[in-house]
């Protein structure tokens, strides 16, 4: 995981509680100038006074980070719940973004195994 992925990671992190997040679909970062950008689409589990079972809510996240220029190294993240929906259908959310973006480079997807492996290994600064 690179420094921006760890650091977009981090940003959602402090958002939406680890324990909440059943998966996270990370698309490749694009640089174009000053600036790269990243986005992400998180299934998450409902709050716990929620009365949706079986469903989850699905998140956009985005960071920019500006990396040359005068105002070098400002970072902005927004995630924003976007929906409620059942597990499977954030698969079909996440190839939309592809499509919608053209990608053909599938994004990395990290399920909640994964995600709490990931924080076990990153510095303790890391940890939400």
């Amino acid at each position: 995981m690179n420094e921006a992925r760890e650091r977009f990671l981090r940003s959602i992190l402090e958002r939406i509680p680890a324990d909440r997040i059943a998966e996270i679909h990370f698309f490749p970062a694009i640089r174009q100038g000053q600036m790269e950008t990243g986005v992400a689409v998180i299934a998450a589990e409902p709050e716990p006074d929620a009365t949706t079972p079986g469903r989850h809510v699905v998140f956009s996240a985005a960071y920019r980070w500006t990396r040359k220029g005068p105002e070098r190294g400002k970072w902005e993240v927004d995630v924003t719940p976007e929906a409620d929906a059942p597990l499977p259908t954030v698969d079909v959310v996440v190839r939309g973004v592809m499509e919608r973006a053209g990608e053909a480079i599938e994004p990395q997807r990290l399920g909640a195994l994964e995600l709490q492996s990931l924080l076990r290994d990153l510095a303790p600064a890391a940890r939400p």
